[in-house]
């Protein structure tokens, strides 16, 4: 991916130089060609990076603008770009709840959710196994269980495929609800705490095989587990 900006503040050799060597050291940028007659800078990256990143890298004399393209669409297609798995096991998820639980046009909203929760555990689970020692790796970068204790990363995994089959065989719903809450709640903490303090670190919700970064997104989805077992613990009450 290759973009044109607008840089101003340049007004010599030297600052040219300057600004290249700044925006080369930033990670995903393979190459940068900029002209103080031009007042422009040609910025080569393997994935598109927010403008904000680029004026950050530069010293406060030197300005740069996109000039070629709608920044805030390249973000979008970019944030797609880099969620596409979870969002694509999000849709399959859903809708396989959503025809399971609905019945001659009726809908059944607690079938729903347990069908959701059966889906996203087995699914999630799968990930974690297919490199078990590089999620407990990445998990006990942030989780507040797996940091003092790294082999709570191992037993995550096991516990999403324990309450996955549960969902699925409808094994004593109160008693998976609970766990359920427990967990996510557990997990959420050292979510929201690496989300709040902008950690770049790896989420490892899909294991250690997509590079996904933590996020809004991460917080999401944990807090919809918790908020489905909550209302499903208050009907099974």
């Amino acid at each position: 991916m290759t973009h044109t900006y607008k840089v101003t503040g340049m007004t010599c050799g030297s600052c040219e130089a300057k600004v290249k060597s700044s925006l080369l050291m930033l990670p995903n940028v393979t190459g940068v060609e900029v002209s103080k007659d031009t007042q422009s800078a040609t910025i080569t990256m393997d994935k598109h990076i927010a403008l904000s990143t680029f004026q950050n890298a530069l010293d406060k004399k030197y300005s740069i603008t996109a000039t070629e393209h709608r920044e805030t669409t390249e973000q979008a297609k970019s944030w797609f770009s880099t969620y596409k798995p979870i969002l694509l096991i999000f849709a399959y998820i859903t809708a396989i709840a959503i025809i399971g639980a609905t019945h001659q046009k009726t809908f059944n909203w607690m079938q729903a959710m347990t069908i959701f929760m059966a889906g996203f555990f087995l699914t999630f689970s799968f990930f974690k196994m297919l490199d078990l020692n590089g999620f407990a790796e990445s998990y006990s970068m942030y989780d507040i269980v797996a940091k003092k204790l790294k082999a709570w990363g191992f037993m995550y995994a096991f516990i999403e495929l324990a309450l996955g089959i549960a969902y699925a065989t409808n094994f004593q719903p109160f008693i998976t609800n609970i766990v359920t809450f427990l967990v996510m709640t557990i997990s959420i903490i050292g979510v929201l705490q690496s989300v709040l303090k902008k950690r770049k670190i790896q989420c490892a919700c899909l294991g250690a095989v997509f590079n996904l970064p933590m996020s809004t997104v991460t917080i999401i989805e944990d807090a919809l587990m918790i908020v489905m077992s909550a209302a499903m613990l208050l009907v099974n009450i």
